[in-house]
C-alpha cells in the first residue's frame, strides 16, 4: 500500500467534508469536532406536539417593535438571550409569518431557515451545554391572527386605531419569534414605537417614554418576572390611561378605549381593592404591577389575564370576570402549567376564585355555586385533567369541573386545611411550571393522607357521579 498517497487521500476528503459542513450551516468547527446536534423543533405539548423547541431556555426577551396602523405592518427585532441546554449545532424559534432580515448568535451571522412556523438556525460555531448565547433576529412584515380549532381569534388583531396581541394558547407566534411553550418562561422588555397620537401599552412597569422629533412615540415596559409567551401582551390606540397603587407599592396603569372608558372607570377603580383580598387569600401577590386593559367589542371575543395587565372586551368587562382575570395572576401565570393538558390548574383556581368572592360579597356559598355547576350536564362531557383534543381546552368542564374539584377538595380536607393549599400552592411554586401530578401530590403532603377516590372521580372520572 502506498502510504502517501492514502495520506493524500485522506486530507483530500478531510477537507472536503469541512467544505460540505462549512456549506450547510457556516460551522468553523471541523466535522471530526463536531460535538452538537439541532435542538428539537417541538416539545411534544399533547395538543400542539410541535410547539415551543428543545435543547435551550430562554432567560429574557427584549422585543423592539415599531407599527403603523395605517398599513397594519410591524418592523420588530427580538434579542433573545438563552442557556444552551445541550450542545447545540443548531436550534428553532416559533415565528409565524412575517419575514426574516438577518438573524445573528453572539454577534456573527447565522443562517436561517424557514419550513412553516419553524425558524432554524444554525449558528458560526457550535453553542457548548451550559453557555449563555444571544440571538437577534430583525423581521417585518404585517401579522395575521390565528383562528384556533374552537372559533376563536388570537394572535395580533388589528384594530380601526392600532391592534391588540393576545396569545392564548399559540398566538404570540405571530409577532415575535421565540419559544413558544408555556414551559419555558422568561423576563421581557418590549419597546414599542407607534404615531403621534396613540397609546402602546404592555406588560410590567412603563420604564420610559419619549416623543421623537416626527412626533411618533416609543415607550419602553420591563416584566422582569418570568413569563409564559402566550400571556405577553400589547395593546396600541387612543387609550385613556390612569395609574394607581395597589398593595402599598405596587404600580397599577390601566388602558380603556375612549368608547368604554366613562363606563369602566368605576370597576378598573376597585383593582387594588380586588388585589388585597385576594392576597389575602393567595398569599403574596407574585409581581411588580398591575393594571388592565380594557377595548371596544368587535376586536377580542374573551378576555384573557395577559400577565400584569389582562385584557377584556368592553362586554365582558365585569366584577366576576374581573376576580377571574386578577385570580390568574397566582394560578396560571406565576404558577404556570406544565403542558396545555393542565390547563385546569389554571382555570378551576381562578373559576373557584369568582365562587370565593360570591361567598364573601355576594351572600352565596360556594356550595351553591358548586350545586349550580354540578346541575349543569355540559360540565360531565370529559374530565377536566383530560380533555380530548385542542378544541376543548377552553369548553366548560376545564372551568367548571376544575373548580368543583376544588371544592371537594375543600369539603375533603376542611376549610383551614384549604386554606393552606390556597396559600401554599403559589408559594411553592411561584414564578415556576406545575402539573397536574404536582398538584395532586402537593394537597397530598399537606392534607397528610391519600385522596385518590377524590381524583378517580372528579379530576379523572368520566360521566357525572350519583351525587354531588
Amino acid at each position: 500500500m502506498n502510504h502517501s498517497r492514502t495520506r493524500a487521500a485522506a486530507t483530500a476528503l478531510a477537507t472536503a467534508l469541512t467544505t460540505l459542513a462549512l456549506l450547510a450551516g457556516g460551522c468553523t468547527t471541523a466535522l471530526s469536532g463536531v460535538r452538537g446536534t439541532p435542538g428539537a423543533a417541538g416539545l411534544r405539548d399533547p395538543y400542539f406536539p410541535k410547539l415551543g423547541n428543545g435543547g435551550y431556555d430562554v432567560r429574557h426577551y427584549a422585543l423592539t417593535l415599531a407599527y403603523d396602523p395605517r398599513t397594519g405592518k410591524l418592523d420588530g427585532t427580538a434579542e433573545i438571550t438563552a442557556r444552551a441546554g445541550q450542545d447545540l449545532s443548531a436550534f428553532n424559534l416559533d415565528l409565524a409569518g412575517l419575514t426574516v432580515g438577518r438573524a445573528s448568535v453572539d454577534g456573527e451571522p447565522a443562517a436561517v431557515n424557514r419550513a412553516g412556523n419553524e425558524l432554524t438556525l444554525r449558528p458560526r460555531e457550535e453553542i457548548r451545554e451550559g453557555a449563555e448565547f444571544r440571538t437577534t433576529v430583525t423581521y417585518e412584515g404585517v401579522p395575521e391572527a390565528v383562528t384556533d380549532a374552537d372559533g376563536t381569534r388570537e394572535g395580533w388583531l388589528r384594530t380601526d386605531d392600532g391592534a391588540v396581541a393576545v396569545g392564548q394558547p399559540v398566538g404570540s407566534m405571530t409577532w415575535f419569534p421565540g419559544n413558544h411553550h408555556p414551559s419555558d418562561k422568561a423576563g421581557y422588555e418590549i419597546t414599542l414605537t407607534v404615531p403621534a397620537g396613540l397609546e402602546a401599552v404592555s406588560n410590567g412597569v412603563r420604564t420610559a417614554r419619549r416623543t421623537a422629533p416626527d412626533g411618533r412615540v416609543t415607550t419602553v415596559w420591563k416584566a422582569p418576572e418570568p413569563m409564559a409567551s402566550y400571556l405577553a401582551t400589547v395593546a396600541i390606540g387612543r387609550y385613556r390611561t390612569d395609574t394607581a397603587t395597589a398593595l402599598g407599592s405596587v404600580p397599577v396603569l390601566t388602558a380603556a378605549d375612549p368608547a368604554v372608558a366613562a363606563n369602566s372607570a368605576a370597576l378598573l377603580d376597585e383593582i387594588p381593592k380586588i388585589l388585597d383580598r385576594q392576597t389575602r387569600r393567595f398569599g403574596p401577590y407574585p409581581f411588580t404591577a398591575a393594571g388592565a386593559v380594557v377595548t371596544e367589542d368587535g376586536t377580542l371575543g374573551y378576555a384573557l389575564e395577559t400577565q400584569t395587565r389582562p385584557v377584556f372586551p368592553a362586554s365582558s368587562f365585569d366584577r366576576t370576570i374581573l376576580v377571574h382575570e386578577l385570580a390568574h395572576q397566582w394560578f396560571g401565570n406565576s404558577v404556570t402549567p406544565a403542558t396545555w393538558r393542565d390547563l385546569w390548574l389554571n382555570e378551576g383556581f381562578a373559576t373557584y376564585a369568582e365562587w370565593l368572592y360570591a361567598e364573601e360579597f355576594g351572600h352565596v356559598p360556594a356550595r351553591t355555586s358548586f350545586a349550580r355547576a354540578f346541575a349543569k350536564d355540559i360540565n360531565w362531557t370529559f374530565p377536566p385533567a383530560d380533555p380530548p383534543a385542542a378544541e376543548n381546552l377552553f369548553d366548560p368542564p376545564v372551568y367548571q369541573r376544575g373548580a368543583m374539584v376544588l371544592h371537594k377538595l375543600r369539603e375533603t380536607v376542611g376549610d383551614e386545611v384549604f386554606g393552606e393549599i390556597l396559600r401554599g400552592w403559589p408559594a411553592k411554586y411561584r414564578h415556576a411550571n406545575a402539573s397536574t401530578a404536582d398538584f395532586t401530590s402537593y394537597v397530598e403532603a399537606v392534607a397528610g393522607r391519600d385522596l385518590d377516590g377524590l381524583w378517580d372521580v372528579w379530576l379523572y372520572g368520566d360521566g357525572k357521579p350519583d351525587r354531588p
